[in-house]
């Protein structure tokens, strides 16, 4: 009897107890799930580095090289294509070796962050100084664009696997990201103010009078003093942008805590080729992939040929800089629209009517004559296209790799690999298309150091910023109508991520539990 009563007792204290357990394990799961907005603050100020450095290479090395570096076409357009594919091929590799890494005090993806800074900051300066030789200036900015690309490749690549590892809840990661393309838009628009305005403010085209006619004509040669000028701006704005860059990446450090990924330790991780034929084999991962492909390259050739078209089509050389920061300031503005419109309608609406927006003012920037006020309109309205592009892959990513995780749940080690590869394929085609477009303006009789340019040039940037981007996004959106992640699958998904998250957290706990009786 007195064992009888013991062993109830026993069975009533174990009944009493482990619900107990569990409430406590809920409770605590929840707070490490959610994130404080100092938190979502500081995680979003990493994603700054690349957007200005990026948007600052993106506008201005192509008129830098063959304007101010003062190189040929041909040596301009393989400097671009080659510093793009080899940052398309270490975007792969950088992240097979994250994932790969061993878990640290300061965590997984931080050590990468950390280290690379410096040397990115210090390659970056070097691809805006121009040397005082001719013979080696080819290569010297083919390897420091390269080493640069290297060197943000190993920041980027682990901060943006960060976003699995800040939290589990996708409510948390959604958030975050949406205050990450907050800051990075931002991001765009310092990369594209310091830039522009710095530059800007020196121009190595003299304006002289016409008195015959009483206008004002361009001077067709370059002075050796405005020439200097010009150098000197591009390395005042390039140290203007390490310094942001550096701050950024401190913020980052010191204010986001990168939380272990539990059940870790039950597989082994993926190999190179394991982890690519497990990426690529997911569908919804390779619809996903391939349809911003198509959309992100018309915003490439848009972005990469801008300045010129502005500059030579568009007869706004004194205009070209604030015309590309209006468009980021209208990108920052509507950014919080798109995540209201994506949280409310889903996000392949807000894909839709988001990057189809900028259809019809590519259309007409070219149809009517050049008119600056004009201008400055289709530049507020591309604007709110540009936010919905950058939004929408980085906040849809996050659900590819959950889905894939409902599907494997005992594969670990992958989520790096999933961000390299979609980076890997955007690099390498923008690198094709700045490639090609360049070689095209070399075709058209772009004329190195001119203040004037051919008509053929004009009419080939024309071609380059509105009928070709055009088609891409229209390609784009075809193949993104069958990304199957709707708003209930992803509920779906996250009912049973909660599901393995549990059990996991169960299965260490009695893991724990057994190694203390043992």
């Amino acid at each position: 009897m007195a064992r009888g009563e013991g062993a109830e007792q026993c069975g009533a204290s174990l009944l009493t107890v482990k619900p107990l357990n569990k409430e406590i394990k809920t409770v605590k799961q929840k707070k490490q799930n959610h994130l404080s907005l100092c938190s979502k603050l500081c995680y979003a100020f990493g994603g700054a580095p690349y957007q200005i450095t990026g948007t600052a290479l993106g506008f201005f090395l192509q008129i830098y090289l063959l304007d101010v570096a003062q190189l040929d076409p041909t040596y301009a357009s393989i400097i671009l294509f080659l510093g793009r594919v080899w940052d398309a091929i270490t975007d792969p590799t950088v992240g097979f070796l994250v994932s790969r890494s061993r878990w640290t005090k300061i965590g997984r993806m931080m050590p990468w962050i950390l280290i690379s800074t410096p040397f990115a900051v210090l390659t970056y300066i070097l691809i805006w100084y121009d040397p005082p030789f001719e013979k080696g200036k080819v290569i010297w900015y083919l390897i420091f664009y390269c080493l640069f690309q290297s060197m943000q490749t190993c920041f980027h690549v682990p901060y943006s696997a960060l976003t699995m590892f800040i939290s589990s809840d996708q409510k948390e990661r959604d958030s975050a990201t949406a205050y990450r393309m907050m800051i990075e838009v931002l991001g765009t628009v310092l990369g594209t103010a310091i830039q522009g305005q710095i530059v800007g403010g020196t121009s190595s085209c003299i304006m002289e009078p016409d008195v015959l006619n009483n206008t004002t004509l361009l001077k067709t040669s370059v002075t050796k003093a405005s020439l200097e000028d010009t150098k000197r701006a591009y390395l005042i704005a390039s140290g203007v942008i390490s310094f942001i860059y550096v701050l950024c990446a401190a913020i980052l450090f010191f204010g986001v805590k990168e939380q272990k990924e539990s059940g870790r330790k039950k597989t082994e991780l993926l190999t190179f080729t394991q982890g690519l034929r497990a990426v690529m084999s997911h569908g919804p991962y390779v619809r996903l992939v391939l349809g911003f492909l198509f959309t992100s390259l018309a915003f490439m050739l848009l972005e990469g040929n801008f300045a010129l078209f502005i500059t030579y089509a568009l007869g706004h050389r004194k205009d070209y800089q604030n015309i590309l920061l209006v468009i980021m300031i209208s990108g920052t503005v509507t950014i919080p629209c798109w995540q209201m419109f994506l949280v409310r309608f889903g996000k392949k609406k807000a894909v839709y009517y988001g990057i189809s927006w900028a259809v019809p003012f590519m259309i007409l920037i070219i149809s009517v004559k050049s008119n600056l006020i004009i201008s400055y309109v289709v530049s507020v309205a591309a604007g709110v296209s540009v936010a919905a592009a950058f939004l929408l892959p980085w906040s849809m990513l996050p659900d590819v790799v959950d889905d894939f995780k409902v599907k494997n749940p005992n594969v670990h080690g992958y989520e790096a690999l999933f961000y390299s590869f979609y980076v890997f394929f955007l690099k390498f085609a923008s690198g094709l298309s700045l490639g090609v477009s360049t070689l095209s303006l070399k075709f058209a009789g772009y004329k190195t150091g001119e203040c004037s340019q051919p008509e053929a040039v004009s009419l080939t940037l024309k071609v380059l910023v509105s009928p070709i981007p055009v088609v891409l996004i229209a390609v784009g959106l075809l193949i993104l109508r069958t990304y199957p992640i709707d708003m209930e699958r992803r509920k779906v998904n996250r009912e049973q991520l909660l599901k393995i998250q549990e059990s996991e957290t169960d299965s260490d706990s009695e893991s724990s539990e057994f190694g203390s009786q043992v």
